[in-house]
């Protein structure tokens, strides 16, 4: 499992979704129409600002901000939108406004609500990262990392998740959301800290 499935699984719940679409206002049917469309879009932001070597460093600086230990459903439902906004204007740059309006036209919310909703995804987006980021370099925060990802026995358990996370099992198809999925990312990201 990439990084985004683990996003997906752990955000885009029931209560995951009541909680941004509280944020936005928006109805909880176009909340989760959002996060399911927003978190790749981040992700691929995210993987080109960590592709030169100062915006990688100033990723991980920012990451050093937000490490959370509570699950992504506590993080959404207690989001800084003023802060989730700075994190959303440095991940979007200038293609902010344009992808607010690709998004707003996509879910039938307007862009205030998408504008509410994304500040109050990014935070957690961002502790997630932190979370991952430092299991890539070898961290010791495997049990933290599961909790706040929801991780199940299940599904592989911690040693399934992670391997799936850092790349263990690479299926053919991931080769060409590589951009998208997280993995990437992991690897920029991960590669610094060590």
């Amino acid at each position: 499992m990439n990084l985004l499935s683990l996003l997906m699984k752990s955000m885009v719940s029931n209560a995951g979704v009541s909680a941004v679409a509280s944020a936005s206002g928006a109805s909880g049917k176009q909340s989760k129409s959002l996060m399911t469309l927003a978190l790749p879009i981040l992700l691929k932001y995210l993987t080109k600002n960590a592709s030169s070597a100062g915006g990688a460093a100033s990723l991980l600086s920012a990451l050093t901000q937000h490490t959370s230990q509570q699950s992504m459903v506590q993080q959404l439902g207690a989001a800084d939108k003023v802060d989730g906004g700075k994190i959303l204007a440095h991940i979007l740059g200038g293609d902010q406004a344009a992808v607010i309006s690709q998004l707003a036209g996509q879910t039938g919310m307007n862009q205030t609500q998408v504008t509410d909703a994304l500040s109050s995804m990014t935070p957690a987006l961002m502790s997630g990262l932190s979370a991952a980021t430092t299991e890539t370099a070898g961290g010791n925060g495997i049990d933290g990392l599961a909790q706040m990802f929801g991780a199940s026995q299940s599904s592989g358990g911690i040693m399934g998740m992670l391997g799936g996370l850092l790349g263990g099992k690479k299926k053919p198809q991931a080769q060409t959301n590589a951009g998208n999925d997280g993995t990437e990312l992991l690897s920029l990201l991960g590669a610094l800290m060590k």
